[in-house]
């Protein structure tokens, strides 16, 4: 069902689909086909009932060093034509789905995020680093901004001051850094970094997914609702929960002190 390309490795195995960069002599540098690959792929996963988390990481010693910005603009064009104008527009791409998606995502942050891929890793769920993690939060040293997803993230991950912090003084932030502001969850040793991302994927794996795939839409929205508008739409979301084969299992594991069996329905 899902394919693997020379740029986007993709395998699914327990429930946890790994998406893993495969350009690693540009330090996996999105071309244009990748952008597309990585989008349809993330589609994909969030409607699929087999998926139950995404693993997202990069290969070779880095993560993403960003958009491919020579070769999407070889043959002359420059940031002020009307290809540079499509090569950022965000409709339907990674950092856009990445938001929109119900299904947990997890980074395993396996070097350096630059650009857009340190947008890209923001927007997952979880973060677990590698010793040898970074984050670029160069845009001001570039002479751009944050401009997938960076801009709305940080301050939400940080609060204003710290992001203020991150964004001004444009340096790259080095794993332990990374750890102390709060950008990553976890800092592993590097050769450790799959089997800990792993290891935690299948402990949400084996999670009810309709009701971790609900928890996290409904964090995502009450980012932006009142306190009361949020309870009425949690509620909404419960009454379905109630009716699943997943809550009985839920109910009958706690009450024969088991281990639950989720299903997804």
């Amino acid at each position: 069902m899902y394919e693997s390309s020379d740029e986007l490795l993709v395998e699914l195995s327990d429930h946890i689909l790994t998406v893993t960069l495969n350009r690693p002599d540009r330090l996996n540098a999105i071309s244009g086909p990748m952008l597309s690959a990585l989008s349809s792929t993330l589609q994909q996963a969030n409607i699929d009932p087999e998926v139950r988390v995404v693993v997202m990481t990069g290969a070779g010693r880095g993560f993403c060093s960003g958009l491919d910005l020579k070769d999407q603009m070889e043959g002359g064009s420059g940031i002020g034509s009307n290809r540079g104008y499509r090569l950022f527009d965000l409709h339907n791409s990674p950092p856009i789905v990445i938001n929109r998606m119900d299904k947990p995502m997890i980074c395993a942050l396996n070097g350096a995020a630059a650009g857009y891929g340190m947008d890209m890793a923001l927007g997952c769920d979880i973060r677990i680093s590698s010793e040898h993690g970074k984050l670029g939060a160069v845009f001001a040293k570039r002479g751009v901004l944050p401009e997938s997803g960076g801009c709305w993230y940080l301050p939400r991950l940080l609060g204003w001051a710290k992001a203020a912090e991150v964004a001004f003084l444009g340096e790259v932030l080095d794993a332990q850094r990374c750890l102390e502001l709060g950008l990553v969850n976890k800092v592993v040793p590097h050769d450790e970094l799959m089997t800990e991302t792993m290891k935690m994927a299948k402990q949400i794996a084996n999670n009810a997914p309709l009701s971790v795939q609900s928890t996290k839409r409904m964090m995502r929205l009450g980012q932006d609702e009142t306190f009361e508008a949020a309870v009425d739409h949690i509620y909404l979301q419960l009454l379905p929960l109630f009716g699943s084969e997943d809550f009985k299992e839920g109910l009958s594991a706690f009450a024969e002190h088991r281990e639950p069996a989720f299903k997804g329905r």
